[in-house]
């Protein structure tokens, strides 16, 4: 036998070789696709994984509820000083910018009441003829009284206006002028939902002016929001807070709940000065702590959700709530320390799943 030439091996041999690699490499993808993964019923795999709701367990801690916002120093509300009578203005005593005191005099009331009564008068005539004096009674209406009332400043500061005029006729409740008082307020506005961390209607705050006086404590804290179809102004200061400008009453260009509290007389501020404001609502050492996720409601009493044994349903828990400081909510009752509940009410879990996942952010 002769051995091939090396132009036959390259010709015909390689390229059947070739050939045979590559159909055996074909039927064993085919294979793999359609075939492999065909398994009796029996060899199915079956899932054993479960999704679980993430739990939290109640512990102890310290919180502190402090809410703080910022906040613009504003002048209190101008106090309007209105007429107590009606009548006409027989004199004005003080003049615009000049200092007062609650009881400078400002204005003059001539005030008329006519009377109800009558009065009666003896008159007397003279016969010419014969001389004889006679008397008779005659009944007329009463003469009106004559008052005159002066208008007082009713409270310390700056005649801001005076549009009273000598001459002027005025009723009861006309505004005469206003008297802007020498003190100051701090006002800013929060979230609605801080409300909820203020149910215990804390009387004061504590105030930082960058660059002003040492931090300072303000009192009289108030927190109001408008009222439906209120209304109000510049100089009126029955103006609710919130209305759509700043005016005298020291309240924001705001819709929403606006806290105020007033400065302390010997603190030296300025109107338009920013501050920061905060708000201690309350603090507790040792206190029992859940997250703020894990319960439904707020206020003083919400419901938190123990995990269903076997894959049941989770079951409701009624607690009593105590301070809540944006994050983590104090227990008063209701739980105990070690105890295991779902990290978010079954309402949310869903959605804490999917943000998870990457799905809604």
């Amino acid at each position: 036998m002769t051995a091939a030439s090396p132009g036959v091996v390259r010709r015909w041999v390689f390229p059947i070789l070739r050939i045979l690699v590559f159909a055996a490499i074909g039927v064993a993808l085919v294979k793999l696709a359609f075939f492999n993964g065909a398994t009796s019923g029996s060899d199915q795999i079956v899932p054993t994984g479960a999704v679980s709701d993430p739990v939290t367990t109640v512990h102890t801690g310290s919180i502190h509820n402090d809410v703080s916002l910022s906040a613009t120093v504003f002048p209190d509300a101008a106090v309007p000083v209105r007429a107590s009578v009606t009548g006409e203005i027989t004199k004005v005593s003080a003049t615009a910018g000049q200092h007062v005191d609650g009881g400078t005099a400002l204005v003059t009331i001539k005030q008329t009441i006519e009377s109800t009564g009558t009065v009666t008068k003896n008159q007397t005539t003279t016969d010419p003829d014969t001389g004889e004096v006679t008397t008779t009674p005659i009944t007329e209406p009463a003469p009106p009284v004559i008052k005159y009332v002066v208008v007082p400043a009713g409270a310390a500061g700056t005649l801001s206006s005076l549009t009273a005029l000598v001459g002027q006729e005025v009723a009861v409740g006309d505004v005469l002028a206003q008297v802007a008082p020498p003190t100051f307020n701090v006002s800013g506005t929060i979230a609605a939902v801080d409300q909820y961390r203020l149910l215990s209607k804390p009387t004061e705050a504590q105030v930082t002016i960058s660059g002003g006086p040492e931090p300072f404590t303000c009192t009289g804290l108030t927190i109001s929001a408008p009222l439906a179809g209120s209304t109000g102004g510049a100089g009126d200061s029955s103006a609710p807070a919130g209305d759509t400008s700043a005016d005298s009453s020291g309240s924001p260009a705001t819709g929403g709940p606006t806290v105020r509290c007033a400065v302390p007389a010997d603190t030296t501020v300025f109107a338009g000065l920013a501050a920061k404001v905060k708000i201690s609502a309350g603090s507790a050492d040792d206190a029992l702590l859940v997250p703020a996720t894990a319960v439904e409601g707020a206020g003083a009493a919400g419901t938190v959700y123990l995990p269903g044994a076997d894959g049941a349903a989770p079951t409701p828990a009624k607690v009593q709530l105590g301070i809540f400081d944006g994050t983590s909510v104090q227990i008063v009752s209701g739980l105990k320390k070690g105890d295991e509940i779902l990290e978010f009410v079954p309402s949310k879990s869903d959605e804490q799943h999917a943000a998870q996942a990457g799905f809604g952010g």
